[in-house]
């Protein structure tokens, strides 16, 4: 059953938008892309990463708004825009970001990876023998795969896969049967390269690259014997792409969830992709097929998928032109070669910081676990680890070894759905207890506990984290692992676990701060409790690092505590929906953004508390859903010393940072922040203490 709705109402005035918000974070994205000294073909993938970032905008976002329209919902949301007010907005602010992306990628960086022999060729520059390379790579590769469709009372318009490659062909004259319908579609299977690397001994530059568009484009007519082709015109479709599976309703979530999954592909309209040479008649008549209006239509000068882009940064064995290789670094006292995990972490609490510190021992403590005899138990909980996971290979080891293996996964994690499902198949097949957690709430806590024999007691050792069990993007993502056996927080993990597994009320936990329950109610207390301090005229502070801040009485907490004179500094990566700055209610806070290599994710809060510097990590974003529709956790850093690592590497370099941050502004705006003698980046300070080069 889930909590009730709060009914708390707050001023309009007093918060931001999350969707124009999330759009300003894109911008803070695409600046890095038009940041000369970033290496070329990380600019590049900035630009992609743009793009694919804008997809989920409009898979889930734009479509949420478009449905509230469609349900006749006028209401106002907490910022004071309708769905109608909000829509035109974003539409105006995602034309105006995709224009200044692509002249950015046409005018400067295409350019820029010209100059140093990375070559897109468009049509009319490809030499004779390119030109007949490429026929004879359609005539081999391509044609045999497609099927064009003629438009006509016998060929109805083909239904378009959600962000796929189409073709709309403009044709005159009468085909072998007498049909002259005008119109045909070629849809490009997802099979087909979007992009094409050319051979060398036929080009100039040693990377040499043509699109599957221009190569459709120069060859159409070959589809369309004896017609004249008049157009041919590339064009994606994004189409709504949020489940919808009534957990309360369903006997079985995993077969609901299947069927579910098979029609992401074919849910509503969001968003038209076209190319800017397309004709008038054909984007109203793709328009009509799709019931999108001209606000929904976005006219690209080049290819409509930049995301397809993204690969060739990994083709182009250049590394002056990409960020410089580090090796992560290994915390004091873990040895994956000798082995012993567990001695280390009964020596102390073991903090890994990633990526610039390395997710081994993580592996390693599953790794051992499965060939000791003393191990009994393994429970962990499973959000996103990607399709060939070591861990879950680990886990299926030990289940067949007959540890008793349980994992909680969560089947309904966005766009990996599918992924968890073949997951949970595989897990139980070798006789693990694969369980989906609550109805009605996503398990998103990060935690793994490992139950060992140690004279003749048992041991709870606990890895607890701010990302997920992914090896691949502790790569890229920046996140906290704490692993520990204190008792008592491998009590309080034991407890959550019984809760996602078993049945009973909720329990007091002794230190982790869990949602739906205490998370928000513990939060906003401590928030309140630096506010009277201040106000009794004692030392007080908060400071907190998150991906998104949009909780409304969090944030009119974060307001007070502002007023009573508490300093405050908010590190939101994403959305935020507080004001920051405003004379008489919140010009003791500062948000700040940080934007660079890696993606910041881990959520660290910190609070003063009388000078014991209370610092909690968690997988938790202070939004409503993460306090409210989700299981979640925060724990406590108990350790001085870990606790003053988190404290100088998490939150001050983040605070102190003047070359990759941007202060946002009242109004919701960024403004970059430019240094002032010596340049601080966070995350380059980091890979110089933590990775081993």
């Amino acid at each position: 059953m889930k909590l009730p709705p709060r009914t708390q109402n707050f001023p309009s005035e007093h918060f931001l938008n999350r969707e124009l918000s999330l759009l300003q974070f894109q911008r803070r994205v695409l600046a890095q892309a038009a940041d000369r000294d970033m290496p070329l073909l990380e600019r590049l993938r900035f630009l992609c990463i743009v793009s694919s970032n804008l997809d989920e905008f409009f898979e889930i976002r734009v479509s949420g708004i478009k449905e509230q329209i469609r349900l006749g919902i006028r209401t106002p949301g907490i910022d004071g825009l309708t769905p109608e007010e909000l829509l035109s907005r974003v539409s105006k602010e995602v034309h105006s970001l995709i224009a200044d992306q692509y002249e950015l990628l046409n005018d400067d960086i295409l350019p820029a990876l010209e100059r140093e022999g990375v070559v897109f060729l468009r049509r009319g520059e490809w030499s004779e023998a390119q030109n007949t390379w490429i026929e004879e790579y359609f005539d081999r590769e391509v044609i045999p795969v497609l099927t064009p469709i003629g438009l006509d009372q016998a060929h109805p318009f083909p239904r378009v896969l959600n962000k796929s490659l189409n073709f709309a062909v403009e044709l005159e004259g009468r085909d072998a049967f007498g049909r002259d319908s005008g119109a045909a579609i070629v849809q490009a299977p997802r099979a087909l390269p979007r992009v094409i690397r050319l051979p060398r001994e036929i080009c100039e530059h040693e990377y040499t690259f043509v699109f599957l568009s221009s190569v459709m484009h120069a060859n159409a007519n070959k589809l369309f014997t004896g017609m004249r082709v008049l157009g041919c015109y590339q064009f994606r479709l994004t189409r709504n792409s949020d489940l919808f599976v009534d957990e309360e309703e369903v006997e079985s979530l995993m077969a609901s969830l299947k069927g579910e999954l098979q029609q992401r592909h074919f849910g509503d309209a969001v968003r038209l992709e076209i190319a800017d040479t397309c004709s008038d008649e054909m984007e109203q008549f793709l328009l009509h097929q799709f019931r999108l209006s001209e606000g929904d239509v976005y006219r690209t000068p080049g290819i409509v998928n930049l995301v397809r882009l993204m690969q060739v940064p990994d083709w182009v064995n250049r590394p002056d032109l990409s960020f410089a290789p580090f090796t992560p670094g290994m915390p004091r006292g873990i040895d994956p070669k000798r082995g012993d995990i567990f001695a280390a972490i009964r020596r102390q609490d073991v903090l890994l910081h990633h990526p610039f510190q390395s997710f081994e021992p993580v592996i390693q403590i599953l790794r051992e676990a499965v060939d000791d005899p003393q191990v009994l138990a393994i429970k962990m909980t499973v959000y996103r680890t990607g399709t060939e996971s070591v861990l879950m290979e680990l886990l299926a080891r030990a289940a067949q070894k007959g540890k008793e293996v349980t994992v909680v996964l969560e089947l309904m994690a966005r766009f990996d759905e599918e992924a968890n499902i073949t997951l949970a198949n595989r897990l139980e097949e070798v006789g693990a207890h694969v369980v989906y957690g609550v109805v009605g709430y996503k398990t998103h806590a990060k935690m793994l506990m490992v139950v060992r024999r140690e004279s003749g007691r048992l041991m709870r050792y606990v890895h607890l984290g701010t990302g997920n069990y992914h090896p691949r993007t502790t790569r890229f993502y920046t996140d906290y692992g704490l692993m520990t056996c204190n008792e008592e927080i491998g009590a309080d993990v034991a407890e959550v676990f019984k809760q996602l597994t078993g049945l009973g009320k909720a329990s007091t936990l002794r230190h982790l701060w869990q949602a739906p329950f205490a998370l928000q109610q513990n939060v906003v207390a401590a928030i309140h409790a630096e506010a009277e301090a201040a106000r009794a005229g004692r030392k007080s502070r908060i400071m907190v690092k998150v991906n998104a801040l949009l909780e409304p009485e969090t944030i009119e907490a974060l307001y007070a505590a502002s007023q009573a004179g508490v300093p405050i500094d908010l590190i939101v990566r994403g959305p935020c929906a507080l004001r920051p700055g405003v004379p008489g209610l919140s010009e003791n806070i500062r948000v700040r953004s940080i934007v660079g290599r890696f993606l910041e994710h881990h959520r660290i809060f910190h609070f003063h508390a009388g000078g014991e510097d209370r610092v909690y990590l968690s997988s938790a974003d202070w939004m409503d859903r993460n306090f409210f529709r989700r299981i979640e956790i925060a724990f406590p850093v108990l350790d001085p010393k870990l606790r003053r690592r988190v404290l100088r590497e998490g939150l001050r370099a983040y605070v102190a940072d003047n070359s990759q941050a941007w202060e946002m502004l009242a109004d919701g705006r960024y403004r970059r922040k430019h240094a002032r003698g010596a340049r601080r980046s966070a995350q380059q300070m980091l890979l110089q203490e933590l990775a081993s080069g």
